[in-house]
């Protein structure tokens, strides 16, 4: 299984990969710099819910 960032791994401003919510199904990434943290535990097993700067929200599957 992938090793999926928890979320003090991941700050504003991170370059990531994440999987859209329509995407889930293929495994299709979006990369983008983070702008906002959504999710508020410390890690979740889909990934951690982030909005990038280009207001894409998604679940960071790894940090580039």
């Amino acid at each position: 299984m992938l090793d999926i960032p928890t979320r003090n791994q991941i700050c504003i401003g991170a370059m990531v990969s994440i999987v859209q919510k329509h995407d889930q199904r293929s495994g299709h990434l979006t990369d983008g710099k983070v702008k906002r943290i959504l999710t508020s535990s410390s890690s979740h097993p889909h990934g951690i819910k982030v909005e990038l700067d280009s207001g894409v929200i998604g679940r960071v599957q790894k940090i580039i």
